[in-house]
């Protein structure tokens, strides 16, 4: 028995697997097997896994197209370690990732997920100089219905015993547990998430290193920042189903938090009008987001104004902005 699953889904990413599986294969902690999830792929993807074929730690297993979610699932159903570390096929992992997070959970045994911070780089690789870093301690539910301290899903490692609290029967697949929902094909990482701090007393804690690499990807993003929002609220129906005082609490103040979220992604993306539509359904949503964050939110919202009405005069407020903080990373939360 190993001592890690490392678990990869596989669908068009033949463009980045071959350093994906490179950055695992030179982890400094070698106790581990590497479960490749073929999700019916449509490039070259499996081919370039097959180049490794050599290293028996190495499997791939073959499966009709389900998803992320899906593919995730059918890795941990196959699985043999006591801990799983899950991998996007486009993200990287520095070489002591493993090594940092089994020391972590070894001494942890109350914690169940740990996870880290993330360096984000482009479609090339290369470092931005940008970080999501979110809360490591004493995560509770309000937090990640306020946002994913998780930040995505290349930076957990998970404990078996964890996923094992958590499963439910496929309604899709006779006699197969589930651990992700497969009607999600979005937002299943902080459904799964808030899963487990609503049903289970395992901890969350992350280690304070950026020790995932996150491939940020704009392309085709802005005409999906609306779907992100409509899968949060699949989230909301779905926790509605099993704690409706839960989602009563927490839903409107969550709409609010995802929209300010995505009003920031939209401004990256110079879409101003989205920018602002987004930052006024936060508002709407609960006002609660204006008191308890006012500074943030009012700037989200005179950002995306400037924007969307006078782009000239945000680009020269966002420079000078720049050159005033005299820093030459700019670390982010998960909301930027």
């Amino acid at each position: 028995m190993v001592k890690v699953s490392v678990v990869i889904p596989i669908y068009g990413v033949e463009r980045y697997i071959h350093q994906t599986l490179t950055s695992v294969l030179n982890q400094t902690f070698e106790d581990f097997e590497v479960i490749l999830v073929d999700d019916e792929s449509p490039d070259r993807s499996i081919e370039i896994c097959q180049m490794f074929d050599e290293d028996p730690r190495l499997q791939i297993i073959h499966q009709k197209n389900r998803g992320l979610a899906g593919a995730r699932n059918s890795g941990i159903r196959q699985a043999e370690g006591e801990y799983i570390a899950l991998l996007d096929g486009d993200d990287l992992w520095e070489p002591e990732k493993l090594a940092r997070h089994i020391a972590h959970l070894d001494a942890n045994p109350e914690v169940g997920l740990s996870f880290s911070p993330s360096a984000l780089i482009d479609a090339e690789g290369r470092a931005n100089g940008s970080y999501l870093s979110p809360k490591l301690t004493d995560i509770e539910l309000a937090d990640l219905f306020r946002q994913n301290p998780v930040g995505n899903g290349s930076a957990p490692v998970l404990r078996r015993s964890m996923l094992a609290d958590i499963a439910f029967p496929s309604s899709h697949h006779r006699g197969e547990l589930c651990f992700f929902d497969e009607d999600f094909r979005r937002s299943e990482d902080i459904e799964c998430w808030i899963r487990i701090c609503a049903q289970t007393q395992w901890r969350m804690e992350g280690i304070p290193a950026p020790l995932t690499r996150y491939r940020v990807n704009d392309q085709g993003l802005s005409a999906n920042l609306l779907k992100q929002l409509g899968s949060w609220h699949q989230v909301l129906e779905k926790i509605r189903s099993y704690n409706p005082q839960l989602a009563q609490q927490w839903g409107g103040l969550s709409v609010a938090y995802r929209s300010r979220m995505l009003a920031r992604q939209a401004m990256r993306l110079r879409d101003g009008k989205q920018a602002l539509k987004l930052s006024k359904r936060a508002l709407q949503s609960d006002w609660r987001i204006l008191r308890d964050e006012p500074l943030k939110t009012l700037r989200v919202l005179l950002g995306a104004a400037l924007l969307r009405f006078l782009p000239g005069l945000y680009g020269r407020v966002e420079a000078i902005a720049l050159q005033l903080t005299h820093r030459p990373q700019q670390h982010l939360s998960h909301e930027s």
